[in-house]
């Protein structure tokens, strides 16, 4: 669960703006509502409990992505994991490490939506002031948008991760279980590896989602474009259209920025879940996982995270944009 390409597995979205720097597309697109018009106390209140109600909507999808990545060879089914999950632990074993993960899903997403915000106005505005045309400048801003939001958040989520994953696969024992919680995990991380055992699989993190988020980000304000472009302004003021042009177009963002992510997000979850080890590099964590179960291992997973990210890529961007519509100033309040 991270901040990346609308991860998105917990992700945070927004819509890519038809307005770049006040700069309106000649072709037009439905209003939208800018940075600059938002009432920013509401717009995090009001985001803080929408996207937590997301968020543990699509956590299970997490958990057993999580299973499937570090589970040793010979990989299991999806559904054969989640089956046994169900039997071992019972409906709540989908939901192990949730209450450490929305401790920090708060601010994660607050610092995610506010770096990608105000990156993509300022971006957008330098570069139509520089003559670039208004497409490109979109997809500039939304690219440079997803970089920002992306590193900033890691800073905050990182830690959340690396405690949340352990509790999500922390195995009971005759002693009871290792970590009472996420508190106590924070604790023992804390005692055992000092501060660096809360940032295990940062610099993976940022290696995957900052160039995803970019990716992502480009695509999905192109797609819209070209979206639009087919159905013409006469479907922008049918709220039924503009929630299908998102939600689609978002979706295949999010599947195929988990598609790309996948080898990366499998490494840095192994190298997050080490317990008390000497911390391994990026590059010896992925020649033992490709040891392991040669390049198929990079894809344990793949099938829930797919289906979680384009869920949630879907979900994140309908919502945020309806987020930032009940979030306009008075006097900059859209129809």
């Amino acid at each position: 669960m991270s901040f990346g390409a609308v991860d998105v597995e917990d992700g945070g979205a927004a819509v890519a703006t038809a307005r770049v720097g006040g700069a309106e597309e000649v072709r037009g697109m439905p209003a939208e509502v800018s940075w600059e018009m938002l009432d920013k106390s509401r717009f995090f209140v009001l985001g803080a409990a929408l996207f937590s109600g997301v968020s543990a909507a699509l956590y299970p999808a997490v958990v057993l992505k999580t299973h499937l990545q570090v589970s040793p060879p010979p990989q299991a089914a999806a559904s054969t994991t989640a089956a046994a999950i169900l039997r071992r632990y019972g409906p709540r074993g989908f939901y192990r490490g949730f209450g450490a993960s929305l401790a920090g899903t708060v601010p994660a997403r607050a610092v995610y939506m506010a770096a990608l915000e105000a990156t993509k106005s300022a971006v957008g505005s330098a570069a139509v002031r520089l003559g670039v045309a208004e497409p490109a400048a979109s997809a500039a801003a939304s690219a440079a948008g997803g970089v920002s939001a992306a590193v900033a958040a890691q800073v905050v989520w990182t830690p959340v991760d690396v405690v949340s994953q352990r509790l999500m696969i922390q195995a009971p024992t005759a002693a009871g279980s290792r970590y009472r919680g996420g508190a106590d995990a924070l604790r023992k991380i804390l005692l055992a590896d000092g501060v660096r055992g809360l940032y295990r699989g940062f610099g993976v993190s940022v290696l995957t989602y900052a160039p995803s988020s970019a990716a992502w980000w480009a695509s999905y304000a192109t797609a819209q474009r070209l979206a639009w472009r087919a159905l013409g302004p006469a479907h922008h003021d049918r709220r039924a259209s503009v929630i299908a042009v998102q939600g689609a177009s978002a979706a295949a963002a999010g599947a195929a920025a988990a598609l790309v992510t996948m080898p990366l997000d499998t490494v840095k979850t192994r190298l997050q879940v080490m317990d008390g080890a000497r911390p391994a590099s990026l590059a010896s964590a992925a020649r033992a996982l490709v040891r392991e179960g040669g390049w198929a291992a990079c894809y344990r997973g793949l099938a829930p995270r797919c289906a979680s990210m384009s869920l949630s890529a879907a979900t994140m961007v309908t919502a945020y944009e309806f987020l930032k519509r009940l979030s306009a100033k008075e006097e900059s309040s859209l129809p």
